[in-house]
């Protein structure tokens, strides 16, 4: 009969260990990915602000107009007409409308981790809760902002899609972009040379330090063939 109060040791050979220590390091490098990219937008509540507001029970949908104003976490949608809806899984969609004659669709988010922010306009703006991404058409346009008002990157096209959880973005060509200067409404955009973002690192407790010289710099917004749910 074996005594439990006195277990005998384990012993392992260190080509156990480096076998285990290996498994540990693949896991952790599955994992930390997902934990940096995480963010706290889409958990936050959803904030609402306009002259009036309607309920269409048989589309199931909240319909705010005339100056509305939306906040969910860092992001800010400013329209005159947003129409909210809700899935069963509890994700939110939020779809932005410009006045004809007035301003355009706006929105804002702020980087993870950065003082950058990102700002579009469209004549329609799409939310998209669960997969986080933006889509802005007709006269789209995206910046990228150090503190909020240095432009370092800038997107025109007809419609732009912003993957605010990977933080990449497609923009298409359209006939709304064709003027004297753009006959066959291609996308234009600036971009900003790496080193010279500008951009403050964002500390713990709410302190910023200048941006690390060009060799440690994090890229700018990267463009992509491809927009998908990382979680699906």
């Amino acid at each position: 009969m074996t005594d439990r109060r006195n277990p005998r040791p384990v012993f392992l050979s260190m080509r156990t260990l480096r076998a285990l220590a290996t498994a540990f390091a693949v896991l952790g490098a599955l994992v930390s990915p997902l934990a940096h990219a995480e963010r706290a937008d889409r958990d936050k509540p959803l904030n609402i602000e306009s002259d009036h507001m309607s309920y269409d029970d048989l589309k199931q949908v909240n319909i705010f107009t005339g100056n509305v104003t939306m906040t969910k976490g860092t992001i800010l949608l400013k329209a005159d007409r947003v129409e909210v809806t809700q899935d069963p899984e509890g994700y939110q969609y939020a779809t932005a409308y410009y006045k004809p004659g007035g301003p355009l669709a706006y929105m804002r988010q702020k980087r993870d981790g950065l003082d950058e922010y990102i700002d579009g306009w469209g004549q329609t703006i799409y939310y998209n809760g669960k997969t986080e991404v933006a889509t802005l058409t007709t006269q789209a346009t995206l910046k990228r902002l150090a503190g909020g008002t240095k432009v370092l990157d800038e997107i025109h096209g007809s419609v732009i899609t912003y993957d605010t959880y990977n933080e990449v973005y497609t923009a298409n060509s359209g006939a709304d972009q064709v003027n004297a200067n753009n006959p066959n409404g291609r996308v234009r955009a600036t971009l900003a040379p790496r080193n010279a973002t500008g951009a403050n690192q964002v500390q713990p407790g709410g302190a910023s330090k200048p941006a690390a010289a060009a060799k440690g710099d994090l890229p700018p917004l990267s463009p992509s063939k491809s927009i998908g749910n990382p979680r699906e």
